[in-house]
């Protein structure tokens, strides 16, 4: 398929072909909502503890003899039916992530990009650059594309002016072609691409 290309001046720049096999795939939520739950759940810390019988600080001692007191009998005062006793099967400090064959991940990427252009919701630019790191004049031209939540794909770098004059913007995000992740494009309203970029996407995922 043909898509127009644009300058950030909102000026027309000739057109790109996009190859069908990464951006004209039917798309399959099911295989998108697995991509997000891998990322999300590799990125967790899993630094979260709590502490069982052995880590309590307290006496050994059993609290009172075992019968004739009319309470129920116990063993420790670190146990979990005392206040500042164990938890039981608390959580513990562990990996969140899991396995994911790299066929489907790349597989979901393609359907992530045709997921874009089937919303009508990918804008292709010439090139990615900034004359001038102000924030200011570079917000005024993506307003101008009606661009208020976007992910904006670079070449093989991301141009340094550019880089700091959309890091003010809150909901636009800028990386290198080779950072595209499913995450990312789907959590903004609009993928934005250079030539470059979808020339090294489509390379990567043919």
């Amino acid at each position: 398929m043909k898509i127009a290309v644009k300058t950030f001046d909102n000026a027309a720049a000739g057109e790109i072909e996009l190859d069908d096999s990464v951006f004209g795939l039917e798309v399959r939520t099911d295989l998108l909502a697995r991509m997000v739950n891998w990322q999300l759940a590799k990125r967790r810390s899993g630094n979260h503890k709590t502490k069982g019988i052995s880590e309590i600080s307290g006496t050994t001692k059993k609290p009172y003899k075992q019968k004739g007191t009319g309470h129920a009998r116990q063993g420790s005062t670190r146990s979990p039916q005392f206040r500042g006793g164990a938890r039981i099967f608390g959580p513990v400090v562990r990996s969140h992530a899991h396995d994911l064959p790299k066929k489907v991940r790349k597989l979901a990427l393609r359907h992530a990009l045709s997921s874009k252009v089937a919303d009508g919701k990918l804008v292709v630019v010439d090139v990615v650059v900034a004359d001038s790191h102000k924030t200011k004049g570079l917000a005024v031209k993506l307003a101008a594309l009606g661009l208020d939540s976007a992910l904006i794909l670079a070449g093989e770098q991301v141009d340094t002016n550019f880089a700091l004059a959309v890091r003010n913007l809150p909901l636009i995000d800028v990386l290198p072609s080779q950072g595209a992740n499913v995450y990312d494009i789907l959590r903004r309203d609009t993928l934005v691409l250079s030539r470059q970029a979808v020339e090294q996407l489509e390379a990567r995922l043919k």
